[in-house]
């Protein structure tokens, strides 16, 4: 009884210790008598003592393989350091534990040696600028490669590019010189906008002054042709009335007199009497001193005073020419007509 209690205790022992428990995103690839038997994956598994062993624990996770800086040399002679990152899982444990003695370390050296063949088919230029090229043709070129290791490559970036001083410096005043032309570009298309936007606003200007001045000009004679029409109606008008009004003999013979007061002011050198005012007018000296004979008064042939235009005094030097003509206008309009007036 002893002896199989022993036995039973020995048997969950060394159940105990063939148990296997396999993480989630890990596989163990096990060997039966050293040769390749299966690959577990996630979960709990029990191998056969003594027969059966794990050759291997993979992850199945998405690695990020940081490599060294890598000299290069470009297709014009320009020696540079050049850091790159692959990102890459493996997707079949068996041919990534027997394809390859070190993967990773395969890995790494095909990545030098593809973008030493990259780098030497371009330019320093196009190595700069590049990138998504370099990165896309490392990609295709490693992800094929690796496919018997059971790797897939799933992104390359170029992390750092290390220029030499020398090239660095010559890039440095480039780029000054490049940023120079470009201020200096924009400040003249500046100057230019500047200058057509002034003379623009000058010509409209100019041309608002224009027809300012016109429309100006055509009210202002349009006012005269007004105030001149409106003189002869108010004339039409006072001689209607006049006719109108049947007006005695009386009172024509004495206007005609009161005529004669401006007429006999010493400035006429002509006069015509009506026949019926010379009945009228029967005085010797008004007919000698009308003829210039006797002691006759010296005629004023100086020029009859009007009233001069009065100046607005709403206008002054801030006031625009057009209005200040306009107003001055005015004045004269208001003027000749009380001087028309003044004559008739």
């Amino acid at each position: 009884m002893e002896v199989v209690l022993v036995i039973l205790v020995i048997i969950i022992v060394i159940l105990c210790a063939n148990l296997r428990i396999v993480p989630q995103a890990e596989a163990f690839v096990i060997e039966r008598l050293g040769k390749y038997r299966a690959t577990w994956g996630a979960g709990l598994h029990v191998k056969v003592p003594f027969i059966e062993r794990v050759a291997r624990r993979v992850t199945m996770k998405e690695q990020v393989l940081d490599f060294p800086p890598q000299p290069v040399i470009t297709k014009d002679n320009v020696t540079m350091q050049i850091d790159s990152v692959v990102f890459c899982k493996v997707f079949d444990p068996q041919l990534y534990t027997y394809g390859v003695e070190s993967p990773i370390s395969g890995l790494q050296n095909l990545a030098a040696t593809t973008l030493r063949n990259i780098i030497g088919e371009m330019e320093l230029d196009q190595t700069l600028t590049g990138r998504d090229a370099i990165n896309g043709r490392m990609q295709a070129v490693l992800d094929e490669a690796t496919d018997p290791w059971g790797i897939k490559v799933t992104r390359v970036e170029i992390k750092n590019i290390q220029p030499p001083p020398e090239i660095e410096q010559i890039m440095t005043k480039q780029m000054r010189a490049e940023r120079e032309r470009r201020q200096t570009v924009l400040e003249a298309q500046a100057h230019q906008e500047a200058v057509v936007s002034r003379a623009e606003g000058d010509k409209r200007a100019k041309i608002l002054a224009a027809e300012a001045e016109r429309d100006a000009q055509i009210a202002l004679a349009e006012g005269r042709a007004r105030s001149i029409k409106m003189v002869y109606e108010a004339e039409a008008q006072g001689l209607e009335a006049l006719k109108n009004a049947n007006v005695s003999e009386t009172v024509l013979r004495l206007k005609g007199i009161e005529a004669l007061k401006d007429v006999a002011d010493g400035r006429a050198t002509k006069i015509f009497m009506p026949t019926d005012v010379t009945k009228t007018v029967s005085s010797l000296g008004v007919i000698g001193e009308a003829l210039g004979i006797g002691d006759s008064t010296e005629i004023d042939k100086s020029e009859k005073p009007h009233e001069e235009a009065k100046e607005d005094y709403c206008c002054d030097d801030l006031t625009g020419n057009v209005s200040a003509e306009a107003a001055l206008t005015s004045a004269s309009i208001e003027q000749d007509i009380a001087n028309h007036t003044m004559d008739l």
